[in-house]
């Protein structure tokens, strides 16, 4: 079976970078990462920050499988955190929702419980954010974060995205509803700040 083929024009998603910062290293998420990232959706608050519903029957080898697949993926980018530190993986970053049309990513990040709060995540941000628009070319970079999640906004609006509106009731969380903010980075805005918005 021959590999999948991108316009010349689109971006090359299926090259998988690895990307290294002052804290963190980026680099393509593998299955061997599993018995990690499984506590993403395992632990309760990492569940509820993310809005990712409980699965409990999800199948194992399909989850396996998933993450098997990533490196030849063309239409997204999935890659693991690293703590440079000890080199351990603490989470995982992603560009999805490619728009070719409107050259445009979502985004979406998620460290494993107990590794928040040294700027791990932000640093990861910038990683791939400046990625996607030095090397892949994209216009426009978005997300979504939770009401409940202040914590993530204030890493992403220290990285340089830009609140847009409000999702009203985007989530329910039990018997909670909660609202959604979208943000996002352009890409002339990251040409100014480089991620870095307190300094331009």
């Amino acid at each position: 079976m021959s590999e999948p083929q991108r316009a010349p024009s689109g971006p090359d998603f299926l090259s998988k970078p690895t990307l290294v910062g002052d804290l963190v290293t980026l680099r393509c998420v593998t299955a061997d990462d599993l018995p990690v990232l499984r506590a993403l959706w395992e632990d309760p608050e990492s569940s509820r920050l993310t809005g990712s519903h409980p699965r409990p029957n999800a199948d194992e080898s399909k989850v396996y499988a998933w993450y098997a697949t990533r490196v030849g993926q063309d239409d997204r980018l999935d890659l693991a955190v690293l703590d440079n530190a000890d080199g351990a993986v603490v989470g995982e970053v992603v560009l999805n929702d490619w728009s070719p049309a409107n050259e445009s990513c979502g985004f979406r990040i998620a460290l494993v419980p107990g590794h928040y709060g040294r700027g791990l995540g932000t640093e990861a941000t910038r990683l791939l954010c400046g990625y996607g628009f030095e090397k892949l070319g994209l216009h426009r970079i978005s997300l979504e974060v939770y009401a409940f999640n202040p914590r993530a906004r204030r890493a992403y609006e220290k990285a340089g995205f830009v609140a847009e509106g409000v999702l009203r009731d985007a989530l329910r969380w039990r018997e909670e509803r909660v609202d959604a903010t979208v943000m996002s980075i352009l890409a002339p805005e990251w040409e100014r700040h480089g991620g870095h918005p307190a300094t331009a």
